[in-house]
């Protein structure tokens, strides 16, 4: 599958966004969820940590809770695409655009999803990755009775491209919800890789929508399991229970 770089992702929102409008729209498949990994692989994030990253969802994917939570949906079916993001011109697709609706398609993601190279490069530019997973939810030919990007990421700084404001205020706009999976420290690389709290940050400043949440990361032994909870929360079109105590 050709894979594309995203550079000017805001004009590309919007030129997908004017396009719907000309002709009759083609028939689009129904799920009862389209959900954009935007996964970290700015250069804060090495060779080790993205087999990682790509190992944890491609178990996640494929676990028997995620599974039958999508089982449990009224379509019993979910599309998901799995998005590597760096600076404003290195956001680059892994996996295209699938359709979840059982072990077979979750494998065939799974195993797609580990058989990539790395593409992404670069420093933050998360509003340029929320731009481009935007137009990816805009311009594919399917349709979600729910609709969400899902960054991951170890920072919450961005350092150009769309303004992280912009970016955010277009989804929500778009009745896109953003959720974010916060990871909190990298101990096979340098420990914590920022002095404040990023979980706050990404509450703050990027995620948003009806029940959007951000999932806490804090070690790579529960990197996997973090995200399975998470999945199986998008899936279900819930938000974490709060906290006790």
């Amino acid at each position: 599958m050709t894979r594309r770089r995203w550079a000017g992702a805001a004009a590309i929102v919007l030129a997908v966004i004017a396009g719907t409008d000309d002709g009759a729209a083609a028939a689009q498949e129904p799920v009862d969820l389209e959900l954009v990994l935007l996964a970290d692989a700015s250069r804060s994030i090495d060779e080790g940590e993205i087999r990682f990253q790509r190992q944890g969802y491609a178990a996640a994917i494929t676990h028997p809770d995620v599974l039958a939570a999508i089982a449990h949906g009224f379509l019993q079916r979910i599309a998901i695409t799995y998005v590597e993001w760096g600076d404003e011109t290195s956001q680059e697709v892994v996996v295209p655009w699938t359709v979840i609706d059982g072990p077979a398609s979750a494998a065939a993601f799974a195993e797609a999803l580990l058989a990539e190279p790395r593409r992404a490069s670069g420093p933050n530019a998360i509003g340029s990755a929320l731009a481009a997973a935007h137009a990816l939810i805009e311009g594919n030919d399917i349709e979600g009775t729910r609709r969400v990007i899902d960054l991951s990421a170890d920072s919450a700084w961005s350092g150009g491209g769309v303004p992280i404001t912009q970016a955010r205020a277009a989804a929500l706009d778009a009745a896109i919800v953003i959720n974010g999976l916060a990871v909190l420290c990298r101990e096979c690389v340098s420990g914590q890789p920022v002095d404040y709290d990023l979980e706050s940050a990404f509450a703050s400043y990027i995620i948003g929508g009806p029940g959007s949440f951000v999932i806490t990361a804090d070690g790579d032994r529960r990197f996997a399991e973090a995200v399975r909870r998470k999945l199986i929360l998008e899936i279900a079109g819930e938000s974490p229970a709060p906290e006790s105590g």
